[in-house]
C-alpha cells in the first residue's frame, strides 16, 4: 500500500480514535468520579489524556512504514 494512502487512512483512524477515546474517558469520569475532589479529576484527566497517545503512536508508525516490494 502506498505511503500516501496509508497517511490518508491513518488520519481518519486517528480522528476516530480521539473521538471515541474522549467520549469513553469522559463517560467514565462522569460515572465514577462524580463525587470526587478536583484533585482526583485532575489526576484522572492528566493520565487519561496521555493514554490515547499509545495507540496513536502505533497508527503513526504504521503510516510511516515504506511499502513492501
Amino acid at each position: 500500500m502506498p505511503v500516501r494512502l496509508k497517511k490518508f487512512i491513518g488520519t481518519f483512524v486517528i480522528l476516530f480514535l480521539v473521538l471515541v477515546y474522549a467520549l469513553f474517558a469522559t463517560a467514565i469520569a462522569s460515572t465514577y468520579l462524580a463525587e470526587s475532589s478536583g484533585w482526583v479529576h485532575l489526576a484522572y484527566f492528566f493520565f487519561s489524556g496521555f493514554l490515547w497517545v499509545l495507540p496513536a503512536m502505533w497508527v503513526i508508525k504504521w503510516m510511516e512504514t515504506p511499502p513492501k516490494r
